[in-house]
């Protein structure tokens, strides 16, 4: 064992329960999907999965929608072409005490040009870092798709130790 290495105790949604957890339906799920622009695309690679940050559009089904700024070699293209399967963490954490995470699986493939020109503009990534809007004008973009085929999501909101709350008849006169 390295030393200054917790060893992971890991425990189930179910028995995180008691502490506030809870699983997302479908519906919290697409309805968080649709507020957020902005997660890590996990890709299989030789070793450690490659992850990288995305902007994603989103289709308010099943599908999510990415475009790849390439340079001379990419591998994020290299890996998302020879994929057979992906992984895509959308999270938000407001505070340690109210958070959502939703993790994503399914297959990612590169969009033809005739399909690329058919996305609406809620399937093409609305938010982009300025570095990335300013690069694609000079350098190729392709855009890809990410079909999803499992989603799982949970959220914790609790109020704070501590935390009362006050009314009106709390206030002194």
């Amino acid at each position: 064992m390295v030393v200054g290495i917790v060893p992971r105790v890991e425990m189930t949604v179910d028995e995180l329960g008691t502490y506030g957890i809870e699983r997302m339906d479908g519906e919290a799920i697409e309805r968080f999907l649709s507020i957020r622009n902005v997660g890590i695309l996990g890709l299989p690679a030789s070793g450690a999965p490659y992850l990288l940050p995305m902007s994603f559009g989103y289709d308010e089904g099943s599908r999510l929608y990415f475009s790849f700024l390439l340079g001379g070699q990419s591998k994020k293209a290299e890996f998302a072409d020879r994929s057979d399967v992906s992984s895509f963490l959308v999270y938000n954490a407001e505070t340690m005490f109210h958070w959502q995470s939703v993790l994503l699986e399914g297959t990612i493939r590169r969009l033809p040009e005739e399909e690329r020109s058919e996305l609406s503009a809620t399937q093409i990534p609305a938010w982009q870092p300025e570095l990335i809007q300013t690069a694609s004008e000079q350098d190729e973009t392709r855009f890809y798709e990410f079909e999803v085929e499992e989603w799982t999501g949970i959220s914790h909101a609790i109020r704070p130790p501590g935390y009362y709350e006050r009314s009106s008849r709390d206030a002194t006169e």
